[in-house]
């Protein structure tokens, strides 16, 4: 069983955080990647680094998984994923894009931009929560 809890930022310890997620919009658009070792698609996140930042490692990861260049990065929240008696504590972030330069070659094989959450997600009972809680950030960015 697989279960996301979502936190207010800063309620849970720094040093707990392993993963940064970032939910980017580029042209009105949802990014996805495709990692090259699966067929499915993903939210562009990744590892925090040993003593990195998160925020630092968010910024990172979007760079290397989208080819970012400039962007506004934005934290929403914590999450947790509690999964096989096991619970991982990562952060969630907002990032508008405005200029994407060549994908870098690392592990995504490709990107894309979506309306809506696709369909083919490599981690289906995780992704959509993460999905709608960028959604509503993002409207209320909008709206303020």
């Amino acid at each position: 069983m697989v279960r996301v809890k979502f936190y207010d930022l800063y309620t849970i310890e720094d040093s707990k955080l392993k993963f940064a997620v970032i939910m980017s919009r580029f042209k009105d658009k949802w990014i996805f990647v495709k990692h090259k070792d699966r067929l499915t698609w993903e939210i562009p996140g990744g590892h925090r680094e040993k003593n990195e930042d998160i925020n630092f490692a968010a910024s990172r990861e979007l760079k290397e998984e989208t080819g970012a260049k400039e962007f506004n990065i934005i934290p929403i929240c914590i999450y947790s994923v509690y999964k096989d008696g096991v619970e991982s504590f990562e952060q969630l972030f907002y990032a508008n894009i405005t200029y994407l330069d060549k994908l870098p070659n690392y592990e995504i094989s490709e990107i894309n931009l979506f309306d809506t959450n696709p369909e083919n997600l490599t981690y289906p009972l995780i992704q959509p929560h993460l999905f709608k809680k960028g959604e509503e950030f993002y409207e209320k960015l909008i709206k303020d």
